[in-house]
């Protein structure tokens, strides 16, 4: 049986309380709190207390907002207009580590990625095709000269690619390349 321990009138107090009770296990933060935001309070939150859990409760029905949201820590975000259909079930899937995308969410953000698709206005990639096939290989554990082989490019060549990639992606060597390529899907661990 879950209770609710403290309330805090604004970012700094509620940051204030979760330093004083360790046994806290979710925040619920408010994106317009005063003094101190919610997106303030979940990153400083995130920093000093990274076990808890933070639901993001909100009036803004918007992506920025979202991503943000995301961005300072929090698993989920809840807009008021549904908070009583969907703030309990955000709180048991944050409690259980999992993310909570409240269900019109999901179609806003499909929607807008399609329209952004349409015009052009993508985020660029990361990293090239070329590079992405470099990666893959990486991983798999070949050579830069059987990488060259498969490619019908040079050794040097390759490790020029493995560098940018490197560098691309903030990562230091080949066992983080790996890791990488087995998050985002290239190989199966």
């Amino acid at each position: 049986m879950r209770s609710v321990v403290a309330e805090a009138d604004d970012g700094a107090d509620a940051v204030l309380r979760a330093r004083e009770d360790p046994g806290l296990d979710l925040a619920i933060l408010d994106i317009a709190m005063p003094r101190r935001t919610g997106l303030q309070a979940a990153r400083e939150l995130s920093r000093l207390r990274p076990g808890l859990r933070i639901l993001m409760l909100t009036m803004y029905d918007n992506e920025q907002y979202f991503f943000e949201a995301l961005r300072a820590g929090a698993s989920g975000y809840v807009p008021k207009s549904v908070a009583d259909r969907d703030l309990v079930e955000a709180c048991r899937a944050a409690l259980r580590d999992e993310p909570f995308i409240y269900p019109g969410a999901g179609t806003t953000l499909i929607r807008t990625y399609l329209d952004r698709a349409r015009t052009g206005d993508l985020p660029a990639r990361p990293i090239t095709e070329r590079e992405e096939e470099n990666l893959k290989l990486v991983a798999e554990g070949h050579t830069s000269k059987e990488i060259g082989d498969l490619l019908v490019i040079s050794a040097k060549t390759v490790e020029r690619h493995r560098a940018n990639l490197l560098r691309k992606l903030g990562l230091r060597d080949r066992l983080e390349l790996t890791r990488y390529a087995i998050r985002v899907g290239l190989i199966e661990p």
